[in-house]
């Protein structure tokens, strides 16, 4: 299935049906009264979340959605029906804002939350209301509302406790294939993985946490090399950050300016990624040569603060550990 995470749509709610001027007409009584019925008001749109979509694919091939509108009044104080509700499904972390502001109206976390993003217009009454001792027969209704409409912006964050983060062919989508279901490509080249993945990690043999592979970033990913940093939307709401460096004898560059890199990206992207707690994993450790590498980027955690963990996901060396340690860390995060 093809990843969408920002679509534009326009809405536009239903218009409320207008009031009916009417007068009763019946067998043996004269100068009837009004008896015009009240308009159907018209149907909202609204969004709801559900967990069986994770992409806005849907909604990028029909960008424009309109509510049924209500039904006119009638005679014999008929009211018109009411325009049905039109609710589109979207998955969670959906985020909604104004197209045209950019201001957030509504942000959709929770399994089955709902947001009405337009209101349906409200139906015209009918000239039954409009009758007084002194205007008996009155030959005006109201007519109905006009249901709102907006351009919007739907942007998806997925919502995950651990981000991978870190360098094209760092391992992460070796490292979340080992642990979850997700199968991830796998290959030997730069940007395998295209589009954000989940997987659900189980631990301690009952208790779970959600991981999220984001694609590789590469040094100006803020000017939009390489991926850019498109789907870096998608670690802000996690509760900690995984930065996997390469330290494989194979690789290229310094581990420790490899992982300078990739923060100093995050920080150009948004400086609050940097506060959130962030983890550090040596991967590849099967092919860490002389080990020169790895014992730089470990030193260098030591010192900074960081918790290191030297990994092979092929091998599992170190994995349990790892994943151990960020159950735990997730676990203190929400509480």
């Amino acid at each position: 299935m093809q990843f969408v995470d920002e679509v534009k749509v326009y809405v536009k709610a239903g218009d409320g049906g207008r009031g009916c001027v009417s007068f009763r007409r019946e067998k043996y009584v004269p100068r009837g009264g009004p008896n015009g019925g009240d308009g159907g008001k018209g149907g909202h749109i609204i969004f709801k979340t559900t967990r069986d979509i994770n992409t806005l694919l849907d909604i990028r091939y029909q960008q424009q959605y309109r509510a049924e509108k209500g039904q006119h009044g009638m005679g014999k104080d008929m009211h018109g029906r009411n325009g049905k509700d039109l609710v589109i499904p979207v998955p969670l972390g959906t985020l909604i804002k104004d197209a045209e502001t950019g201001e957030v109206l509504s942000d959709l976390t929770i399994d089955g939350q709902e947001f009405i993003a337009v209101k349906g217009g409200r139906g015209g009454m009918g000239n039954t209301h409009f009758k007084t001792a002194t205007r008996q027969a009155p030959k005006f209704a109201q007519p109905g509302e006009a249901g709102e409409e907006k351009n919007l912006k739907l942007e998806l964050k997925l919502l995950a406790d651990v981000g991978l983060i870190g360098l094209p062919n760092a391992g992460k989508s070796t490292l979340i294939s080992a642990v979850s279901s997700a199968r991830p490509k796998v290959a030997d080249y730069p940007f395998t993985t295209l589009v954000p993945i989940l997987g659900v990690v189980k631990y301690r043999g009952f208790k779970s946490f959600v991981i999220a592979d984001i694609p590789g970033l590469i040094e100006g990913a803020h000017k939009g090399a390489g991926l850019g940093f498109q789907f870096l939307r998608h670690v802000e709401r996690t509760s900690i950050l995984l930065h996997l460096v390469d330290i494989s004898e194979t690789t290229e560059g310094d581990p420790v300016d490899n992982f300078k890199k990739i923060n100093k990206e995050l920080k150009l992207y948004s400086p609050q990624l940097l506060e959130k707690p962030q983890a550090v994993a040596g991967t590849k450790l099967d092919i860490k040569g002389d080990g020169k590498r790895l014992d730089r980027l470990a030193l260098y955690c030591k010192d900074k603060g960081y918790d290191f963990f030297p990994i092979c996901a092929v091998t599992g060396e170190g994995i349990k550990k790892l994943m151990a340690y960020l159950g735990k860390k997730v676990e203190e995060m929400k509480k």
